[in-house]
């Protein structure tokens, strides 16, 4: 709902006021409707609001407790904030405003740390200790909210968006090696870091704690943990908990005092999701992307659902609105886009631009259907490929190979120009792989543990990924996403559901897996692409048939078809250029070999052209004098 800025120097200086409003202006997409300031001796704290709840200047940041001893500046909802704050009256507390920022506030004056465990909703957020002169910072369980932090000599610096670091002078933007050969590995970041030396993205459940003098404290406070529910429920119960649990995580995040609405699809997750909020709010608004097939080809004649998102919108008595996406608006969105994303992650994310920007115009708050398929199974080709193992080595290769979005290992010397190369080819990205799992439960030693291992995997990696690009794309337009799966009481439901209940024919699966040929084994994985079987059961009854059968669509656009058609003179325009940006640390005669691959029709390549274009811009902006575009 808002953006954060800080600014704490640990020489003592005294934090410029300017410095500090030129920082937070820096980010004023991420919230239009109000700002603030407050400055302590070296420590400084910036605010950009979008207003959602408490619409009154009794909801301006940063924010002081009653006894003046706390300073908070904060970003997210916090949605069970009615819950705590009765709670923390009933030992004494006082409030002046209707806002969960207050309540943030004093939870953390009342239980430290603690209250992290306590708080069910997205959040970033900064806490200035003016008796202890500290500072603690925060994030929520899934990385719903994004926060950066970096240690530039005797400068510490946390915002949002790492945009907001340009400003300052003790900040250089330079390009870190290491994670652009997992970004061109993965297309993600599994570490934490990002492609901008030195800078830091805080851990989804994770805190940081600060001193005056320097001394850094970093603890995670919470972690998934995928493993069957030790007691013994039926089917039945299953599904009556979790349809009483979906219900209430979409009331909850309907609270606010703006609008809302909802992305629409015409999938089963965001069908649900409007289905059961159109019940409570009316006018209920929904959005909806299309795309022009009218170069597409193949598979990609398939990506446009606009007529399955308007039967649902019919049904549930929705005030829908559309757009149609052609080739040209990827290539007129990019340096927008790119500035906004800046920490770049996944795939193509352009219709997630759209879809935001429609939204925009029409409310402030947005519910999106992230999470359901990464909690209940909704990727089981992948799952599939790593089920039988000879033992943990040999499932992380399997696994690992298959992660490989962008270029194969075999490649990559080949990518890199030599100075960059030397740089990074001690680095295994295996091992940043391998890391994720480390140390995360007993070993798997069955294919349904083999599948815990893989959603796991997906939830500490993919998803963050996904969220981190929903939160920028959304807040470019000054928009709230929020994540009803992502709600504490379903996630805790969701890990404990037995795999039969997510997968369907495991066992058949692993059959195949070990005995057939792979032309058998492609045409199985193809009839049983559905997964997230307990989901279709529980949501059969909010939404149709044709709905809840529907075998997994992404959220994509027709682009290898117009990488090849419609956007080839723009994607030559930079890959065939020798003087583009990327050309610093990549090697034109692989690059172009690779994306001719592509062209030709020899190899679908689409996700590395994507990569390579948002790369081109990404050089371009922060690592050159190009201004903003925004």
């Amino acid at each position: 709902m808002c953006g954060i800025v800080g600014v704490m120097n640990l020489d003592g200086a005294q934090v410029p006021s300017a410095l500090l409003k030129k920082m937070t202006d820096i980010i004023a997409h991420r919230g239009p409707d109000g700002e603030g300031q407050y400055l302590d001796g070296a420590t400084g704290l910036g605010h950009r609001r979008l207003s959602i709840l408490d619409l009154s200047t009794a909801g301006a940041q940063p924010m002081e407790d009653d006894r003046g001893e706390l300073v908070i500046t904060y970003n997210g909802e916090v949605y069970n904030f009615g819950e705590l704050r009765r709670e923390l009256e009933g030992k004494g507390h006082r409030f002046h405003s209707r806002t969960d920022t207050e309540v943030v506030l004093h939870a953390y004056r009342e239980w430290g740390t603690a209250c992290l465990e306590r708080f069910n909703g997205m959040f970033a957020f900064a806490i200035w200790d003016r008796r202890r002169r500290e500072l603690f910072l925060a994030r929520d369980r899934y990385g719903v909210k994004p926060l950066y932090y970096a240690l530039q000599g005797k400068t510490f610096l946390f915002a949002s968006e790492v945009k907001a670091f340009l400003p300052h002078p003790a900040f250089r933007a330079a390009i870190s090696l290491p994670h652009l050969l997992e970004y061109f590995t993965f297309q993600n970041i599994f570490t934490d870091g990002t492609l901008f030396r030195g800078v830091t993205l805080l851990p989804p459940a994770s805190w940081i704690r600060i001193s005056a003098e320097g001394s850094l404290e970093r603890r995670q406070y919470w972690d998934f943990e995928f493993r069957e529910d030790a007691r013994e429920r039926g089917d039945a119960e299953y599904e009556r908990e979790l349809e009483g649990l979906i219900v209430r995580a979409v009331e909850r995040q309907l609270v606010s005092d703006a609008e809302v609405g909802a992305y629409l699809s015409g999938g089963l997750d965001s069908g649900s999701i409007t289905a059961i909020a159109s019940r409570k709010r009316s006018p209920f608004y929904t959005f909806t992307v299309g795309f022009d097939l009218s170069s597409a080809a193949g598979l990609e004649l398939g990506m446009d659902e606009r007529a399955k998102a308007e039967t649902l919108a019919g049904i549930f008595h929705t005030e829908q609105y559309e757009v149609v996406l052609k080739a040209g608006d990827m290539v007129r969105c990019l340096p927008k886009l790119v500035w906004h994303l800046e920490d770049l992650r996944v795939g193509q994310c352009y219709p997630n631009f759209y879809s935001s920007r429609l939204a925009s115009k029409f409310v402030k708050s947005i519910l999106s259907g992230t999470g359901g398929d990464e909690l209940f199974a909704g990727y089981p080709w992948r799952y599939y490929r790593a089920v039988v193992n000879d033992d943990f080595d040999h499932y992380v290769e399997k696994y690992y190979k298959f992660w490989h979005r962008l270029i194969p290992n075999r490649h990559v010397k080949e990518l890199f120009v030599p100075e960059v190369w030397r740089e990074i080819q001690g680095l295994q990205t295996i091992d940043v792989f391998r890391k994720v799992l480390a140390g995360h439960g007993p070993v798997p030693s069955s294919p349904k543990e083999y599948v815990q291992q893989s959603l796991y995997f997906e939830a500490k990696t993919f998803l963050p990924g996904l969220l981190l690009m929903e939160d920028k794309l959304a807040m470019a337009h000054s928009l709230e996403a929020r994540v009803p799966f992502l709600d504490n009481d379903l996630v805790d439901f969701s890990l404990g559901v037995p795999v039969r209940l997510k997968l369907r024919e495991l066992e058949e699966v692993v059959r195949i897996n070990e005995n057939e040929v792979r032309s058998k084994k492609d045409l199985y994985f193809s009839q049983t692409r559905d997964g997230k079987m307990l989901l279709r059961k529980v949501l059969s009854s909010y939404v149709p048939a044709e709905t809840v059968n529907q075998i997994k669509q992404g959220f994509s656009g027709p682009d290898a078809s117009w990488f090849k058609g419609p956007s080839l003179e723009y994607v030559r325009s930079i890959v065939h250029d020798s003087s583009s940006a990327i050309y610093q640390f990549l090697r034109p005669d692989t690059t172009q070999k690779l994306v001719d691959e592509h062209l030709n029709g020899t190899t679908n390549r689409r996700l590395f052209i994507w990569s390579l274009l948002c790369f081109e811009e990404w050089c371009r902006q922060f690592l050159g004098a190009a201004r903003s575009p925004a």
